[in-house]
């Protein structure tokens, strides 16, 4: 017999389905009128020429973007992530999408010259003819249609660490039209040495300080990267070809450790010579074929392959002898294969179906081996330390995903336009290695997405939709705790499933007059299912044992502030001020404690200030960006089975300056963590489960990096 009572879940959907019901309602009941800026076109989309940004002199076409007023909203989007169907947030250039996850869109926009583009839009509608979807805006770059044209950009760099460490590196990039042919070429050496100071103090549980840690940590590591993207244009056709090739070889990560027992006044030293390996390629194509008034065919494709190794070594120094007590390895290797096929069709002049199937194969291999100083046969492999059995150590994990899909777009009327879609996921997840598993996934993902332009100036959205968030794998097996000293490995979770929500946005955009800039308002609410965070996988009272696991249902919601304006009214031409607040909260049962508790290191609030300031007459650029969080209990705590950490971050500066000189030389001095922040940590450690509330000690830990400095100079010829 079917019920006739509603549960509380589905009068909570219900409710909320009303309110963005009433919410379109409203918005087709408003006529107020707000004057327009002249590069709003009649269909709502935002276009800049490149004459727009020549008073910059930018060098790149992320350069041209970084002056567009609330850039940040339309870059940041709206996506689940999940697989080649991505939503908003995307950048398209020509109007296609660079199908690429780590050379995409948006990683083209520096390495594209700004004399190559010809405007950029800024999409706000919706259309059959765009390969995205989603309930934001979309960008898209339009390049110069030239029988024939090419630039190249050369960029150096150095970076200046905390510890006097100077790190250079470097990228040239080759971009352009060669009859129907579009090519970039981009080599490039990304620097990344690192030097951190912390210090950690234990307190007993009566307040008596028992141990001070002080730590020096360095990290020299240089990414090295190539990557290609070449398109050819039929008279009905677009084929596009990108490649990408990643290497991080031998980095070596250096610790020196000094531990102080203020019991005795005793210290001991211990020393790590740690190093990591990492590689990743990349290959991802297009194909478009438009059939005139028969539809569009589209075929997108990914193959990827990234592994890497990471090795622990701990020594102890004492009398000038170094005797190693720990080894671990950790290796893993990830590959991703994704195929999507579509065709679009009109079905009328205002209604668009597109109809399709995804298919995915996503593979993760991981290894961890663990050798300590203790009795038993030792291995020369090891550190000629003794191997230590690590239960789920060794795992192959592998989904195929299976996804038929339909969009449908329908343009209301000349202001509103509504998009829906649906996709029926079926999914295979094995398991192999240690532990043998096998499950079998089916979900079904609708999504509506209602616009209204109010005035080509103001635009209202709205939208719902379900998510199925992509699974770590790495959560299936065993891996390493890097930040407790305590417990060098963490559990796995095979029987981890993925975790679902509702999500339901409603979304208030106004342009200001003459190109201000942009005023949003954002409110959102998630309902979500199987929330992931750590449960206790425990074999017994006397081993405890936390794993990333499916913690049960919860709510989040927030509201999102955002604010891009030009100063000329204040008599501050080509100054651009954009500030962003992210009001949230959340509610999920802890289930060691089993109380209601906020999500996990997800505090209340979080604030963002950015200005920069063109002074175009001398060719001058400067600003600054300040961010800061919400800490203590209000959300960034973590609860586990054995302890509970508090994390607490300093407010951040950074501030850069731009001079364009010798021609076409544009040099960038810029200083990173001005105000010196620390990230901290508060940690409790219990005697036995967190539950049992005996606590043993109290940690305060503090890591900073300093201030770091970087030059930059850059040109196109």
């Amino acid at each position: 017999m079917i019920s006739r009572h509603l549960s509380k879940r589905q009068l909570l959907a219900k409710t909320k389905a009303s309110l963005l019901t009433a919410a379109v309602a409203w918005s087709l009941a408003v006529s107020a009128e707000i004057p327009s800026t002249d590069l709003v076109d009649k269909d709502s989309t935002v276009v800049y020429p490149a004459e727009y940004f020549d008073q910059f002199y930018p060098v790149s076409a992320n350069d041209m973007l970084s002056r567009i007023p609330g850039i940040e909203l339309a870059l940041r989007g709206s996506s689940s992530g999940r697989g080649l169907g991505s939503g908003a947030g995307e950048v398209l250039i020509n109007g296609q999408r660079i199908t690429g996850k780590n050379n995409g869109g948006r990683s083209q926009l520096a390495r594209i010259s700004a004399d190559q583009v010809e405007h950029i839009e800024i999409i706000r509608g919706t259309s059959e003819e765009l390969d995205v979807r989603g309930s934001g805006q979309i960008v898209n770059v339009v390049l110069l249609d030239t029988p024939s044209r090419s630039s190249t950009t050369v960029q150096l760099r150095s970076d200046v660490i905390q510890d006097g460490t100077f790190d250079p590196g470097g990228q040239l990039s080759h971009a352009g039209q060669t009859g129907n042919l579009n090519y970039l070429f981009n080599v490039g050496a990304d620097p990344r040495y690192r030097a951190w100071e912390s210090e950690e103090f234990s307190f007993s549980p009566n307040g008596d300080l028992t141990e001070v840690r002080r730590e020096s940590r360095t990290r020299d590591e240089t990414q090295l990267q190539t990557s290609m993207n070449l398109g050819y244009s039929f008279q009905r056709s677009v084929v596009q070809f990108n490649a990408l090739v990643e290497t991080v070889g031998d980095v070596p990560d250096e610790r020196y450790r000094t531990i102080t027992q203020m019991a005795d006044n005793s210290s001991r030293v211990e020393t790590e010579s740690n190093a990591n390996q990492r590689n990743n390629w990349e290959v991802g194509g297009d194909f478009e074929h438009d059939f005139r008034n028969a539809g569009t065919f589209r075929f997108l494709f990914i193959v990827n392959d990234r592994d890497s190794v990471n090795q622990r070594n701990r020594f102890q120094l004492l009398n000038d002898v170094s005797t190693q007590d720990l080894f671990i390895e950790n290796a893993g290797r990830d590959r991703e294969r994704i195929a999507r096929t579509s065709y679009t069709l009109s079905l009328s002049g205002s209604q668009g179906l597109e109809l399709g199937v995804e298919g995915a194969q996503t593979i993760r291999d991981s290894n961890l081996v663990l050798a300590r100083d203790t009795d038993g046969e030792r291995n020369p492999a090891f550190g000629n330390l003794v191997p230590v059995s690590i239960p789920n150590g060794n795992s192959t994990v592998q989904e195929m995903r299976t996804e038929p899909f339909a969009n449908h777009n329908w343009q209301l009327n000349p202001k509103m336009s509504l998009e829906s879609s649906i996709v029926m996921e079926t999914s295979t997840i094995e398991q192999s290695g240690d532990v043998s598993n096998s499950r079998d996934f089916q979900f079904v993902r609708p999504r509506i997405d209602y616009r209204y332009d109010i005035t080509s100036s103001l635009q209202l959205r709205a939208g719902v939709r379900k998510d199925v968030e992509q699974l770590s794998f790495s959560d299936f097996s065993a891996s390493v705790d890097g930040g407790d000293e305590d417990r060098d490995t963490i559990a796995g979770n095979p029987d981890i499933r993925q975790e679902q929500s509702w999500r339901y946005e409603l979304n208030l955009e106004m342009r200001l007059p003459n190109e201000l800039g942009v005023v949003n308002s954002q409110f959102w609410y998630r309902d979500v299912e199987d929330h992931i965070d750590r449960i206790d996988v425990s074999s017994s009272e006397n081993k405890l044992e936390s794993a990333r696991g499916n913690i049960g249902d919860g709510k989040r919601y927030g509201l999102n502030l955002d604010v891009s304006t030009k100063l000329d009214p204040l008599g501050l031409n080509n100054a651009l001020l954009t500030t962003g607040v992210r009001l949230r909260d959340s509610e999920f049962m802890d289930p060691f404690l089993g109380i209601k508790r906020r999500q996990r290191g997800n505090g209340r609030w979080q604030a963002n200030v950015g200005f920069r300031h063109d002074v175009s007459s001398r060719g001058l650029t400067y600003g600054f960006n300040y961010s800061n969080n919400s800490n203590g209990s209000t959300g960034r705590q973590a609860i586990d089975i054995d302890d509970i950490e508090e994390f607490i971050e300093a407010p951040r500066l950074s501030a850069y300056v731009e001079k364009r000189a010798f021609g076409n030389l544009m040099f960038r001095l810029e200083s990173n963590n001005m105000t010196n922040a620390e990230w901290c940590r508060k940690r409790t450690r219990f005697v036995g489960a967190t539950a049992g509330g005996v606590v043993e000690e109290n940690e305060d830990y503090c890591n900073g990096g300093g201030m770091e400095l970087a030059l930059q100079v850059r040109t196109t010829f």
